[in-house]
């Protein structure tokens, strides 16, 4: 039962990831990284595959060992954050959740920024 329930996360993390890399607004590398996160604990071979993959192995492997983002997609996060944050302002949500929603990503903004960036030795890898 704890093995299905890991799985099912990575295949909707996957899914998400996916979606992500189709449609703009929707980040792909924070699911990829929760995928990996997710088939660590209960599927092994999907967590082999996404770390060896030869696109998003390497962002993935330098989270996981020094907890790096590279600066292409901070600068991608950010724009996509402050670009949803003005669309919201302009929706029908009622004020709390456009001043929740808003807040919730400039927090993660500044926390993303706070990250390391990897190296160029550790992009070799």
């Amino acid at each position: 039962m704890k093995t299905l329930f890991w799985r099912m996360l990575v295949i909707i993390f996957l899914v998400l990831a996916i979606i992500g890399a189709i449609l703009p607004g929707v980040p792909t590398t924070v699911f990829l990284i929760l995928a990996a996160w997710a088939a660590s604990k209960g599927w092994p071979q999907v967590d082999a595959w996404l770390l060896k993959h030869p696109k998003y192995g390497p962002t993935l492997r330098n989270w996981r060992e020094h907890g790096t983002v590279p600066r292409k997609a901070k600068y991608w996060a950010s724009g996509m954050m402050f670009l949803s944050g003005i669309i919201m302002l302009f929706t029908k949500a009622p004020l709390l959740v456009k001043l929740f929603t808003d807040v919730t990503m400039l927090i993660v903004a500044i926390w993303l920024w706070q990250r390391p960036e990897p190296t160029k030795n550790s992009l070799r890898k």
